[in-house]
């Protein structure tokens, strides 16, 4: 006996839209029972999780602040995906983005202008988007697997990072910890609220949704994507070029995985150190798959997402719990979300010995 996936002849809409509902109900079932098997009460370990940091002004803030890099990265990846670009190495791109920004307030500490933060931005989207040039480059010219490349280059900028404030970078004014010099006051990303710490990290990643949004609704470009990533024969034919499209897709996403780099640095750390991420490159493939690839949608699941982070803080503290549990909750997320699409628009099909091959089979062969 063998398991076989029949593609349906025509996926069903409403089902469409209604799988990150399921995927959300199935992760929150599963959830429970965890918590019930490490014999913690899984009501109160769901309320924690998930509703208590909604009651709290300090806590909305925090999700706000996780759902920057969140939402930056994961519209980038949207374009990505949606034009078949697998990069999965938008963690790299996001601490490559971090240093290259950080060049104006470690190596020019001495600078004082209103022109630093504007620098430290632009550096960032440019340092994410060469990062992700590499893997973009292998693709278009050696038909190198994207998805090989761009994550084996994740752990090449983490080492980078840790030479970096271990090395070259090290404030002589740390004690020898390895961090590097604290940002200028003029080097760091202003907050937006009195009642927190929310910053205009939050604002990038809401006005790169909409513009995204708008780009792939009403202009040719965002046409081109999806024609191309729908069928990229039917592209040739319109006129458009796979080969260009690696290279904007990859390009658009490094930037804003730098960009969201250099404004968590900026905005959140106020330095750099050998560990900046908690994983939200890897974390906004979740959000970009949970929001439908649709940038409107990455908004929620982003912040669906940073209440993960937010709640699992909670509970590893009230329960007494690992602090895993935040990435057990995201990788029951992402497979409950790939599962449900697959039965979407596929059948699976039980094959025994022996059974009658269908006549069209037959014909085929």
């Amino acid at each position: 006996m063998r398991i076989e996936l029949e593609k349906r002849p025509r996926a069903s809409a409403f089902y469409a839209v209604l799988s990150p509902f399921i995927a959300l109900l199935l992760t929150v079932i599963a959830g429970g029972v965890m918590f019930f098997l490490l014999g913690k009460d899984p009501i109160a370990a769901l309320y924690s999780f998930f509703v208590e940091p909604l009651l709290d002004v300090w806590s909305l803030h925090e999700i706000a602040i996780k759902a920057a890099p969140l939402i930056l990265i994961g519209v980038g990846l949207s374009v990505c995906y949606r034009s078949n670009n697998w990069n999965i190495g938008a963690e790299g791109q996001f601490i490559m983005g971090a240093i290259a920004g950080a060049i104006v307030p470690v190596v020019f500490h001495e600078w004082h202008s209103p022109l630093v933060l504007p620098l430290m931005l632009v550096f960032g989207m440019i340092g994410g988007a060469l990062y992700a040039a590499i893997p973009a480059f292998l693709k278009a010219n050696m038909n190198t697997n994207e998805i090989l490349s761009s994550l084996m280059l994740v752990y090449i900028a983490q080492l980078f990072l840790d030479w970096m404030v271990r090395g070259p970078w090290r404030s002589p004014d740390a004690y020898n910890f390895p961090v590097t010099r604290d940002f200028a006051p003029e080097a760091v990303l202003p907050e937006i609220l009195a009642s927190g710490r929310t910053n205009l990290g939050f604002v990038f990643a809401l006005a790169a949704a909409v513009l995204l949004w708008f780009m792939m609704r009403y202009t040719l470009k965002g046409f081109e994507v999806t024609v191309l990533g729908q069928s990229e024969r039917a592209g040739r034919f319109a006129g458009f070029s796979s080969r260009r499209m690696i290279w904007f897709s990859m390009l658009l996403s490094g930037a804003l995985a730098g960009l969201a780099g250099i404004s968590e640095v900026s905005g959140n750390i106020g330095k750099l150190q050998p560990i900046i991420s908690p994983g939200y490159g890897f974390t906004a493939i979740i959000v970009a798959f949970l929001g439908r690839l649709n940038p409107l949608g990455i908004i929620l699941a982003g912040l669906f997402l940073a209440l993960t982070y937010v709640g699992g803080e909670a509970v590893q503290l009230t329960l007494s719990v690992s602090d895993k549990v935040t990435r057990v909750f995201q990788g029951l997320l992402l497979f409950f979300v790939l599962s449900c699409d697959t039965l979407i628009l596929y059948r699976i099909r039980l094959v025994f010995p022996g059974a009658a091959v269908p006549a069209a089979q037959q014909g085929a062969e």
